[in-house]
């Protein structure tokens, strides 16, 4: 399926298929998001060291997904980032919800080919900063610029096809799709800051 017009005008950075769209979903609709999520039953939340989630949409495990119906509050929300983005090969069928508290974050990671090949975050809530690394296959150690027997030896990095890391800040309500190069070869991660 090809990217609609109007989600062209939300590329973000040199990626073509990085894009962030402000206000997705309106003030009203966020609200109904989060009275749901937490009026999920407190079995639904899987607690992590940095983190706490909730799983829908079915299991993921080596083989696959295990796939299990969405329910109607998810799919209606699904359903417009299938439509509206044209990215996505079929209906969107696995959510995760992740909360993070302050001082918690996420390290670098790919979200692996269960999700593949496209990913995306709706951020609710609160303002977030997803940062983007280049995935390590990109990265060439140089060898250190000097080593005098006394200090000791660092490594200078540079990387490949001017592949950099980048940040972007996510707003309440706002939608972030990857896909393609920033799919595969990046890995994202919420900085752990202590405040």
């Amino acid at each position: 399926m090809e990217v609609t017009e109007n989600f062209n005008q939300f590329t973000v950075g040199n990626l073509p298929t990085l894009m962030y769209v402000p206000d997705f979903i309106t003030n009203i609709e966020e609200t109904q998001l989060l009275n749901n999520i937490y009026g999920a039953p407190l079995s639904k939340w899987k607690s992590l060291k940095n983190r706490r989630l909730q799983n829908w949409g079915g299991v993921v495990h080596e083989k696959g997904l295990l796939p299990q119906d969405l329910p109607p509050w998810l799919t209606m929300i699904t359903r417009r980032i299938y439509e509206k983005s044209g990215l996505f090969p079929s209906a969107i069928n696995h959510i995760l919800i992740n909360e993070y508290q302050p001082n918690q974050g996420i390290m670098p990671h790919q979200d692996g080919p269960a999700y593949f090949p496209v990913v995306a975050i709706l951020s609710l809530g609160s303002p977030v900063v997803m940062d983007f690394t280049p995935h390590p296959k990109l990265k060439n150690n140089i060898v250190p610029e000097s080593y005098n027997g006394d200090a000791f030896v660092t490594e200078k990095n540079e990387w490949k096809d001017s592949h950099h890391p980048f940040s972007i800040l996510l707003m309440p309500r706002s939608l972030l799709i990857f896909k393609d190069d920033a799919y595969s070869g990046k890995c994202l991660y919420i900085d752990v800051l202590v405040v």
